[in-house]
C-alpha cells in the first residue's frame, strides 16, 4: 500500500477545500474571512485564476459553502457526506471541462465566468468526491487534538494520521500523554 498521491492540480484543489473549512474555528468563533479583502487574499494565496474582485455577496456564499464543506468532513458516514457533495455539485451546475490554459491538461469544473461561490463549490465538492471515490471517506478527517477542530486529508499509507499537524497537535498530544504517565508513575507524598 502506498501513500496517497493526488497529483499537483488535485493537491491545489484539496488544499483550497481544506483551507477554506479551516478559515473559521467553530469552537472559539475566530474568523479568517472577516471581510472581502480577507477573501481576496485567500483566493490569491490559493492562486485562483480568472477571479474578479470578490463582493460581499461572494463572501456570504463562500462562508455558506465553508459550512457545508465542514459538514462533509464531520459527517457520521459516507452516505451523508456524499449527499452533501452531490447537492453542492448540482447547485453549482458543475460541468467539467478539460483545459491546458496554463500548462498540463487539467479539469475546470465550471465554465469561465461562473460566479465565485458556485465555482468554489464545484471545485471543492468535485475534489472531495474524487478522494472519497478513489481513496475512501476515511481520508477526510477532523483533528484529534484536544484544542483543535481543523480538518485535513489523511494521505498516510495506512490511513492512520490523527492530527492536522503532527508537529503541532501531534506533539501536544505526545507531551500531554507523557505528562499523564509521569503523574501516574509518581507516588503520592
Amino acid at each position: 500500500m502506498s501513500q496517497a498521491d493526488f497529483g499537483p492540480y488535485m493537491e491545489c484543489s484539496l488544499a483550497l477545500a481544506v483551507d477554506l473549512v479551516n478559515t473559521r474555528d467553530p469552537v472559539d468563533g475566530s474568523e479568517d474571512l472577516s471581510d472581502v479583502d480577507a477573501l481576496a487574499t485567500f483566493l490569491r494565496e490559493h492562486e485562483m485564476s480568472d477571479v474578479k474582485r470578490p463582493t460581499s455577496r461572494d463572501l456570504q456564499e463562500v462562508r455558506s459553502l465553508r459550512t457545508s464543506l465542514r459538514e462533509v468532513f464531520e459527517a457520521d458516514d459516507e452516505q451523508k457526506a456524499v449527499a452533501i457533495l452531490n447537492e453542492l455539485l448540482a447547485s453549482a451546475d458543475a460541468r467539467p471541462v478539460l483545459t491546458n490554459h496554463d500548462g498540463p491538461w487539467h479539469l475546470h469544473y465550471t465554465p469561465s465566468g461562473t460566479p465565485l461561490g458556485p465555482r468554489l463549490a464545484a471545485e471543492a465538492a468535485m475534489t472531495l468526491s474524487v478522494v472519497i471515490a478513489g481513496e475512501g471517506f476515511d481520508r477526510l478527517r477532523t483533528c484529534d487534538g484536544d484544542r483543535c477542530v481543523d480538518v485535513f486529508i489523511d494521505e498516510s499509507r495506512n490511513h492512520s494520521r490523527r492530527y492536522c499537524s503532527p508537529s503541532v497537535c501531534g506533539n501536544r498530544a505526545s507531551v500531554a500523554a507523557y505528562r499523564a504517565r509521569q503523574k501516574a508513575a509518581t507516588p503520592p507524598p
